[in-house]
């Protein structure tokens, strides 16, 4: 048998692919509850079922011997039967009938070609047929209407001429087959594209169709084994065909929550192979006219600025952005060039398309140019020129794959020399006012350091800046330490270490000791000293005096019995977020740092899965990817790359574009067993201590 791609052929594929053995459904034999008529492999089963033991019982097609069901068909979607007698039976005139016992007709499957005699059977391929027993032709079948679910060989179709359609549509829940709010369909552009709509609004987009791939789809790349096939014709109809891939149960199936799922049985599991949609850029039209979709977040083209500034602060992209400068063949403008385009890659296609006949991407080019009604043209392998005279919508940038858009703006946006010369301009005067300026700060500080330096006794302190302290002798101190002993030694920080202490009365002290290479840390020390014994409060750590002899400067506080406040602020929180004590050392094993595990998140996920679960409902993830984006910023390595406070400011209050932050230097804990190393290292324990007053 020798035919080309079409539905002609196509039935006569699935014909073939019937019965060898089966009685059916005819006049003499219908089907009632509680009986089911199986195709001859097995795979399906054609019965009546009904949802959580209800009365309600639906007439339906469902995959043999998978549990849970998994329903691909269903007759009567919007009339279930109650009544226990109910049956499929066969009419005279080859038409299917769903008698509800005494209350007459749920469901029929319509009108068919005159027929002296005809059955009903399950094919193979999941498609219940009614045959003529003669003739042996098909006069009527499932496959031509479909319900939330294809299976291989049914396709999804439109035909001009005859307005003729075929789509899916959803269930309205998982347990009510009746219609819901999605419908899976193909359009009638050339090329194709598939549209998942909510009722009259777009509401996910595949991208044309290119020969063996939807552009939409980064998946379908070279190596993607396609399941589809398509065929379009200059007389108004095209076809989208499911085809087998030696997958076992395959489907597409349109979900009552508008997911588009390509799934197959792995034999115990069901394997989704795609879903649409999977990200918030997947949605339709999320960034409006002439935005563009980039990791979540929304952008203006370059040319074109948001067209409500406020709104887009506030994340509400909906209306898009406007040219920034009128296009001068709008303006009937005789300049020459007065335009040009702008190439952008990776890009998923915008909606409203229109195809243009070029044999290349130069001749797609004379095409645009020379129309002036031209916004964008793009040259796709698989299809050719593609142009487009209407606002960009539903547009996406991947971050591989996707196509080159070039869009039209005028010639300004390049910058003419006026422009030119005035930037210049204004970098040089700033360039020497900066130059001019830190030099004169440079030679300001210098006088206030040298003077400072003639002028005052190095950090002496006079008797009435620690008025309220003890000056203790640094004898006492050595007693109380043992010594600066290591035993008592409670911890390091940026400025010198902290010693636990015993004064001969009993009193236990906290002692620290000021790091003699640490030359911030004398002024820290006199600001502390100064600043703490004249605060005092029953919630605050209380300074006992100090100790000031030659180099060493030590400031001796009551001890805490429960080590720091950060116990008592943090807990366990951060702890839980990274996985691990913080900055905890294990031995022999590699360990990831709190900001290791948020830019692997961030990766990953865009940081969403740092959110607690019991908020996670009330954020915005593009919200959420945007702050984890700006605290990667602040901590990169290299000063340069980090963001200033103006910057900082400018990122938390904006929607501005943010620069894609490098990979941090983490710290990556290590201890060998066999290391000779003497290095202190200091662990904070989290402990958890009863609170009490003083």
């Amino acid at each position: 048998m020798h035919c080309k791609c079409s539905r002609k052929c196509l039935n006569e594929i699935i014909h073939s692919l019937q019965f060898k053995k089966n009685i059916g459904i005819n006049k003499e034999s219908p089907l009632s509850i509680g009986q089911t008529l199986s195709s001859s492999n097995g795979v399906y089963e054609l019965g009546f079922f009904s949802f959580n033991n209800s009365e309600n019982h639906y007439l339906g097609i469902w995959f043999k011997g998978i549990i849970p069901r998994v329903v691909v068909w269903v007759a009567n979607r919007e009339n279930p039967v109650t009544d226990s007698t109910a049956n499929l039976a066969i009419s005279s005139n080859a038409s299917l009938l769903l008698y509800n016992g005494k209350h007459g007709v749920a469901w029929s499957s319509g009108e068919t070609l005159a027929s002296n005699g005809s059955r009903a059977e399950l094919s193979d391929t999941g498609n219940l047929i009614v045959i003529d027993n003669f003739s042996g032709r098909t006069l009527w079948q499932s496959f031509d209407h479909l319900g939330d679910t294809m299976l291989p060989f049914s396709a999804l179709m439109y035909n001009l001429a005859t307005g003729e359609k075929q789509v899916l549509t959803s269930w309205k829940s998982y347990t009510d087959p009746a219609v819901g709010d999605f419908v899976l369909q193909i359009t009638t552009q050339v090329p194709t594209q598939a549209l998942t709509m909510r009722g009259s609004k777009p509401y996910w987009r595949s991208g044309p169709w290119a020969k063996t791939r939807f552009t939409g789809v980064p998946l379908m790349d070279d190596s993607f084994t396609n399941p589809l096939s398509l065929q379009q014709d200059a007389n108004g109809s095209g076809s989208l065909t499911y085809l087998n891939r030696n997958f076992k149960l395959p489907r597409i199936v349109i979900t009552s929550k508008g997911s588009l799922e390509i799934s197959r049985h792995s034999g115990t599991d069901w394997v989704l192979n795609f879903v649409a949609p999977a990200h918030s850029c997947d949605y339709y039209g999320v960034c409006g006219p002439f935005g563009i979709c980039v990791k979540s977040v929304c952008k203006c083209f370059k040319g074109f600025i948001p067209k409500y500034i406020e709104e887009w602060k506030r994340g509400n992209w909906t209306d898009g952005c406007v040219r920034r400068t009128k296009l001068h063949c709008q303006e009937n403008s005789t300049k020459k060039d007065a335009n040009f385009f702008h190439p952008v890659a990776n890009i998923k296609p915008p909606d409203f398309y229109e195809f243009a006949s070029a044999v290349d991407a130069e001749g797609c080019y004379k095409i645009c140019l020379h129309n002036c009604s031209c916004l964008a043209f793009s040259y796709i392998h698989g299809i050719g020129c593609l142009i487009w005279n209407q606002d960009f919508m539903d547009t996406v940038q991947f971050s591989a794959g996707g196509e080159i858009l070039s869009i039209r703006l005028a010639r300004s946006e390049l910058g003419g020399n006026k422009r030119k010369k005035t930037i210049t301009a204004s970098i040089v005067s700033l360039s020497l006012f900066l130059i001019l300026g830190s030099t004169a700060f440079g030679f300001w500080r210098y006088r206030v350091k040298h003077n400072a330096s003639q002028d005052a006794p190095k950090y002496d302190l006079e008797p009435q800046d620690v008025s309220g302290s003890y000056l203790f002798e640094m004898n006492t101190i050595q007693t109380a330490t043992n010594n600066f002993s290591l035993s008592n030694k409670l911890g390091q920080g940026g400025f010198g270490s902290v010693y636990k202490g015993k004064l001969q009365d009993g009193k236990e002290i906290a002692v620290k000791r000021l790091s003699s290479s640490s030359g911030q840390g004398k002024e820290e020390f006199m600001n502390e000293i100064v600043l703490i014994s004249k605060l005092q409060h029953k919630n605050l750590v209380r300074i006992l005096g100090c100790c000031i002899e030659g180099e060493e400067r030590l400031l001796i506080y009551e001890f805490m019995l429960n080590k720091s406040l950060d116990t008592f602020l943090f807990e366990d929180i951060l702890e839980i977020i990274s996985g691990e004590k913080i900055s905890r050392f294990s031995y022999g094993k590699e360990e990831k740092t709190l900001i290791a595990y948020a830019w692997e998140s961030w990766c990953e996920t865009g940081g969403v899965d740092l959110l607690d679960k019991d908020v996670a409902d009330s954020c915005r993830p593009l919200e959420v990817e945007r702050c984890i984006q700006i605290g990667l910023l602040c901590v990169q390595h290299q000063p340069a790359d980090r963001p200033n406070t103006l910057e900082l400011m400018s990122m938390l209050t904006t929607t501005s574009d943010l620069p894609s932050p490098k990979q941090p230097t983490f710290v990556v804990h290590w201890r060998d067993d066999e290391s000779s190393s003497k290095d202190l290292i200091t662990v904070n324990e989290m402990t958890k201590s009863v609170i009490l007053g003083r």
